[in-house]
């Protein structure tokens, strides 16, 4: 017994891609959830999310508390998707599929690997910055190789290997961030620059959105990482250590950001990795700081490396019938997807990934509705009976295209653009809303609303969960 839980806990390659986990496999806590996306949201990136709220102009106490707002309700529809994980033992997207049919669930998966690739390439870009200063070179391909590189080994090794740096960067996060805002604190009047500004309720609706919005874009990823948790595991704490993790974790960052922009300004979104080795202070400690910035984003690229690749299966053995993949081509799909982000770092001007940012940003719209329609279908219209392999079956209970949720998830798309704030484009009702972007808010109500009243007549969910070795 004593050998095979040794043999059960080495590090090895993962071997399970979209197939279902075994329960001889099923090992774990819901606390792995909690360290893996705190160290996740622990990160620069968050930072400067949380700074764009005061650079809008929120005065940065009433951001900090419609960041709050924002990740705590966009914090609850993340963490229900995280929940499904044990009782499936599934990846988050395959369970798309009992919504929009085997191959039909391929339309929202495009749009969920071109959001992985965007965001792997600019987080590629800020990483490659603070590597190069750690290693003293100004040729930016050189820290973003070096990323690449490590981002592609830790996504093969796969599950347990991204827990451990889930781990690590909660450990260095935590310190590092701590450090910072003791810095702050003490090389700034930040008392002064709070309260400073009215309150105003486009500027706060706006906080609000980017924290919803930041919570809500983890919607695709957050089950491929908590099925592997026994069967038996209580649903309600793999929600709360997966919502306790992400909101405190995007919360204190977020925190963090408003000050600094509050007190730095431009400053600090000119240039955020010089900015934090300015404010970290003496070379030594600003290269353990930009160790720091390396971890935490290292931590959430793995995701969109991880995520990006097992959509990408998800999307093409619809059309193949494959419940499983070799481990060589499941290494082939990890590098080729890592490559492409590092191109699109290494060849793309700063304008164009400045624009690319805003788009994938503009997608944010496509993954409200989703999550509506999923968390609808699982919780309300199936009660929580899946029959998996019919997952797996373009013939089966789930039929290859389910036409009306399809379109129900396009009309969700549709309703959000008259609502939306973005640099690409202004909807027409949010000026009427004094520039404030509640698109995501109209996408999540009316869709959840639009698919439940649609589902209820034409779903035909099994009597209870229907598992592989049942079948």
């Amino acid at each position: 017994m004593g050998k095979s839980v040794r043999k059960d806990q080495r590090l090895t390659v993962e071997k399970r891609t979209i197939d279902v986990v075994p329960d001889a496999e099923r090992h774990g806590t819901p606390h792995s959830q909690f360290t893996l996306w705190f160290g996740a949201n622990m990160q620069i990136t968050a930072i400067v999310d949380g700074a764009l709220a005061v650079v809008f102009g929120a005065d940065a106490l009433w951001a900090i508390i419609g960041l709050l707002i924002g990740n705590l309700l966009g914090g609850v529809v993340m963490a229900l998707h995280a929940a499904q994980g044990p009782r499936l033992g599934l990846p988050q997207m395959i369970s798309s599929r009992a919504q929009f049919g085997v191959r039909g669930a391929a339309i929202p998966l495009l749009l969920v690997i071109l959001m992985y690739l965007g965001f792997a390439a600019t987080g590629t870009v800020l990483t490659g910055q603070a590597i190069n200063k750690i290693l003293g070179v100004d040729v930016p391909a050189v820290g973003i190789l070096i990323f690449g590189a490590l981002t592609a080994i830790v996504a093969i090794f796969g599950y347990r290997l991204i827990h451990l740096i889930g781990r690590i960067a909660t450990v260095t996060g935590i310190i590092g961030f701590a450090y910072l805002a003791g810095c702050l604190f003490v090389k700034y009047d930040v008392l002064q620059h709070l309260n400073v500004i009215s309150f105003e309720m486009p500027t706060f609706l706006l906080a609000i959105a980017l924290g919803a919005g930041w919570q809500l874009t983890f919607g695709p990823y957050v089950a491929d990482y908590s099925r592997y948790l026994p069967r038996e595991t209580p649903e309600s704490r793999t929600f709360w250590s997966t919502f306790a993790g992400s909101v405190i974790g995007s919360q204190c960052a977020m925190s963090l950001g408003a000050l600094v922009a509050a007190v730095a300004g431009k400053a600090f979104l000119a240039d955020q990795v010089g900015f934090i080795g300015q404010l970290a202070g003496p070379a030594a400690i600003a290269i353990v700081l930009y160790l720091v910035i390396v971890v935490g984003k290292l931590t959430v690229n793995v995701l969109n490396a991880y995520g990006g690749f097992m959509s990408a299966l998800t999307a093409v053995t619809a059309f193949r019938s494959r419940t499983s993949v070799s481990p060589i081509t499941r290494g082939i799909y990890i590098i080729g997807f890592v490559v492409v982000s590092m191109l699109i770092a290494l060849v793309a001007s700063a304008d164009f990934l400045d624009n690319f940012r805003n788009f994938v940003l503009l997608l944010l719209m496509v993954f409200t509705p989703w999550s509506a329609i999923n968390l609808v279908d699982y919780y309300l219209i199936s009660k929580e009976r899946i029959d998996i392999p019919a997952l797996y079956d373009a013939q089966g209970r789930y039929g290859a295209w389910n036409v009306r949720a399809l379109l129900v998830y396009a009309l969700g798309i549709v309703v959000q653009i008259p609502f939306l704030a973005q640099k690409l484009y202004t909807g027409p009702l949010t000026e009427l809303l004094g520039g404030a972007d509640i698109s995501w808010l109209v996408g999540l109500l009316i869709t959840a609303l639009l698919y439940y009243f649609v589902a209820r007549r034409t779903s035909r969910p099994p009597a209870q969960m229907i598992y592989p070795e049942d079948n």
